[in-house]
């Protein structure tokens, strides 16, 4: 149905090479990341996490404001957040947890409803499915009043 592309470049050797990632659609072109931006506190660019992080949380919204819309509740405002953790094991890193965090504003659903149409989006959503090798991914959803 869909294909999205895009592509990452890489100079010089692992902890002092510098790279650039672009998107097909130009959103991200030549966007900076390197060994410093992905494991220390430089923010002049950008890592796998944060990306990663950025389309969980960006598809989990699309895929809860459906389930809404599926179940008769008109979606007025999610926000998501996701935190990805990478951590060393077995002499090697690994994504050893997503946590999600999603707020939204959903008239006439009750606390119980929305926790469950929450969790049907986590188990559903494209990218969790992508990332289900992921040992922990969890959900903290708040319905805002």
């Amino acid at each position: 149905m869909s294909e999205r592309k895009g592509s990452a470049n890489w100079q010089g050797r692992a902890k002092e090479g510098k790279g650039g990632v672009s998107t097909e659609s130009g959103v991200l072109k030549d966007t900076a990341f390197s060994f410093a931006t992905r494991f220390e506190e430089d923010k002049r660019g950008t890592n796998p996490e944060e990306l990663i992080a950025a389309a969980h949380a960006a598809c989990f919204s699309m895929a809860f404001s459906f389930m809404c819309d599926q179940a008769g509740f008109a979606t007025q405002a999610v926000d998501t957040s996701a935190a990805v953790r990478i951590v060393m094991k077995d002499g090697g890193f690994v994504i050893n947890r997503i946590a999600l965090d999603m707020t939204a504003t959903v008239p006439g659903i009750d606390d119980a409803k929305f926790q469950e149409l929450a969790q049907g989006a986590k188990a559903g959503c494209p990218v969790s499915k992508a990332l289900s090798g992921v040992p922990e991914i969890t959900l903290k959803a708040t319905l805002r009043r």
